[in-house]
């Protein structure tokens, strides 16, 4: 196999994972309601609260998104009324330093930006 073959190989082996992930977490809100979610348990209106902007509407489409993807849990609790609260999964923490590799990137970004 020709060098070029091979880094094209390589290339389209990176290129599919990451697209499975931004797959995943596509769109607007899945990221901060799972920085949210990073400061512990919350219920919906807790969560609502902390985004700026997300109708609640949007918010349920998606936590269950993320719920179908393993990356939230959400507990129902017989009582009256229903509570239901959300919480990372072990699968949605191991984010977190994707997340924080993502701030730390935006801070230089913005200031790179604004800066000129």
């Amino acid at each position: 196999m020709k060098k070029e073959e091979r880094t094209q190989v390589t290339c389209n082996k990176m290129i599919l994972p990451v697209q499975d992930a931004l797959a995943v977490l596509n769109g607007r809100w899945k990221l901060p309601i799972i920085v949210s979610l990073t400061f512990g348990t919350k219920r919906f209106r807790q969560i609502a609260k902390e985004i700026n902007g997300i109708t609640d509407k949007m918010l349920s489409k998606e936590l269950k998104d993320l719920e179908l993807n393993q990356l939230v849990k959400r507990d129902v609790y017989d009582t009256f009324p229903p509570t239901v609260n959300y919480t990372l999964t072990k699968h949605g923490a191991s984010l977190q330093k994707v997340i924080r590799e993502l701030g730390t990137w935006g801070l230089s970004h913005r200031k790179k930006i604004f800066e000129q």
